[in-house]
């Protein structure tokens, strides 16, 4: 099965609006979270998965929409296919990641 993109142009417009039916993951490291940021999204860094993953399936809903963010779209891909293996059925990965959202969206956000 192949993953979903959306752009971070797309990301921002969901983020405007209602985001009630919408989980959102980051799975960068948490000093690169420190740099830059989007409010809302659950820092689970892939380097931890060991502490996280064991409750993962109670804290997330398989049926609702989950985009995934990491700093250019690969760990978050990475990701993506781990959830669809879990049998989520509504995921989709963020393209280019939170560098393009900053280049294209937030133009004030720092890059690294």
């Amino acid at each position: 099965m192949s993953i979903i993109q959306i752009t971070v142009q797309e990301l921002a417009a969901r983020l405007t609006g209602e985001r009630q039916n919408l989980q959102l993951i980051d799975v960068r490291e948490r000093d690169e979270v420190e740099i830059a940021s989007i409010a809302g999204f659950e820092i689970l860094p892939l380097s931890e998965y060991d502490q996280w993953s064991a409750t993962f399936v109670e804290k997330f809903d398989p049926h609702t929409e989950t985009l995934v963010l990491c700093h250019h779209g690969m760990r978050s891909a990475q990701m993506c296919q781990w959830l669809i293996n879990q049998g989520f059925t509504n995921v989709k990965n963020i393209g280019g990641g939170i560098d393009a959202y900053a280049y294209v969206v937030d133009l004030n956000m720092p890059k690294y």
